[in-house]
């Protein structure tokens, strides 16, 4: 089975470096062509996507359509629609140095792209990246999560439907299949996941030079000060945290909270969470799961030794685990230092700035970054201060929304961006190309060279 896997994997490879060389992919009709029928196909199999993510994670309809189905249709949408703008050759400013010649920017595909998704939202993560690529004009082979296999089977018998498996193939499978992915020479990698496996991509990326983009994640802190509004910061956390059972790279992972309204919000969070899902959340249609069993152990196991002063009811079963408040953990436990991606919220107080910057200190920059706040002075102090792929003052995890903003982290949570054109950008090479004239030099710029410098030297920094 193994070597019949690497057959597949080696053949795919060479297929999709053949469809590539032909050039097919160059031209913005045929891109759209694809994308259109892409979005048909998509919209025909919307049950079966629904049905597919209510089995590996639970997910309501509603969710199913508003984190999942409708970003992937919105981008491939923007992507139709922007195609023949983005991609025309881009006029530069020319240089007097080069006169007379004619600038400009040719967006080239890089090739033989690899995208690699996680399970948390197994078609929007595979989908978006992959409509960048398309619409950029490369090749991709996906490899969607083994641990959402539902979903990763309809999005296999959808791109069948679609596209040419030397344009676009999808490899199922598991971490094997994956390393012997790797292995192969690519254009471009882009990785969806956690940040230590993000390392194994880059790593085997750089033995080939191959440029990735990696989404990554991290401890994404909310600081709330005494100055927000109590309900409507609790409702828009629970929103933010609880959606998809927590398992959401930008979720936030932890409150810092004022010592004024510490007691008075974490009474409004539990009571925004049983407006939301009810007393008994293991009832509701709208709270999902966790995706597999290591996840789950992993998550319970992470609870021990510390405060819980709401939640933390399981059941193995069916991988519910309820929304949990953990008081005050200690900042050097596994809970603050590793990123839960969980329905796990820790609360922290504090008493001023400084022990802000104090928590704060010595970690990993974060995909996101979130303050409830009144105070515009403090807000643009702590968004000046701190890297972080992305914040959002008063609200959370809003940003990943807006296809006109640039979605990436930096440092531990990733590099690179999509969403919108950045999804262009990132799956094209920007190539200069200049065209110059044969009617003129610049003077002194063949040997043997002139003797007194000055003059040419103010030319070359100056024009």
């Amino acid at each position: 089975m193994k070597n019949n896997k690497q057959k597949l994997i080696e053949t795919l490879h060479e297929k999709q470096k053949a469809f590539f060389a032909s050039q097919i992919t160059h031209g913005n009709s045929f891109r759209i062509e694809k994308l259109r029928a892409l979005k048909k196909e998509i919209q025909h199999r919307e049950k079966d996507i629904y049905q597919a993510l209510k089995k590996d994670l639970r997910k309501s309809g509603f969710e199913s359509m508003t984190s999942e189905t409708v970003l992937v249709e919105k981008e491939i949408d923007k992507m139709i629609r922007m195609l023949p703008l983005w991609n025309r050759p881009q006029r530069a400013k020319s240089s007097l140095i080069n006169f007379p010649s004619k600038d400009y920017i040719i967006h080239e595909p890089y090739g033989n792209t690899l995208v690699i998704s996680p399970w948390n939202y197994p078609f929007q993560l595979a989908v978006t990246p992959l409509v960048g690529a398309i619409a950029a004009g490369n090749t991709v082979v996906l490899k969607p999560s083994e641990f959402a296999p539902q979903t990763g089977k309809v999005i296999s018998e959808i791109m069948a439907c679609v596209f040419d498996p030397g344009h676009v193939a999808v490899v199922e499978g598991d971490a094997s299949i994956a390393t012997a992915l790797l292995q192969k020479k690519w254009d471009f990698i882009m990785f969806t996941g956690s940040t230590t496996i993000g390392k194994i991509i880059a790593k085997a990326a750089a033995e080939h030079l191959t440029p990735t983009t990696l989404e990554l994640g991290g401890k994404s802190p909310c600081i709330v000060d005494d100055s927000a509004p109590i309900v409507m910061t609790a409702k828009r956390l629970v929103w933010g945290k609880f959606l998809n059972c927590g398992q959401t790279c930008i979720a936030p992972d932890y409150l810092l909270v004022h010592e004024k309204i510490k007691d008075k919000l974490t009474q409004e969070i539990i009571k925004q969470i049983k407006k939301a899902f009810g007393e008994n959340q293991e009832n509701s249609d709208d709270y999902g799961r966790i995706a597999h069993q290591r996840h789950f152990d992993k998550l319970k196991a992470s609870l021990k030794n510390h405060n819980i002063i709401y939640g933390g009811a399981t059941n193995e079963k069916d991988f519910f685990f309820s929304p949990t408040l953990v008081d005050e953990p200690a900042l050097d436990s596994e809970l603050m230092q590793e990123e839960i991606f969980g329905p796990i919220l820790p609360i922290i107080s504090y008493k001023t700035e400084d022990e802000i910057h104090e928590i704060f200190k010595g970690r990993e920059r974060p995909l996101a970054f979130y303050i409830f706040s009144k105070r515009k002075k403090f807000i643009k102090q702590l968004f000046n201060r701190y890297s972080f792929g992305g914040g959002v003052a008063n609200d959370s995890i809003i940003q990943f929304a807006n296809d006109n903003l640039p979605f990436g982290g930096v440092g531990h949570s990733g590099m690179g961006a999509y969403h919108g054109k950045y999804s262009f950008k990132n799956f094209t090479h920007e190539k200069p190309i200049i065209k110059r004239s044969f009617w003129f030099d610049l003077p002194g710029r063949y040997a043997p060279y002139p003797k007194f410098l000055s003059l040419l030297k103010f030319l070359l920094k100056n024009l």
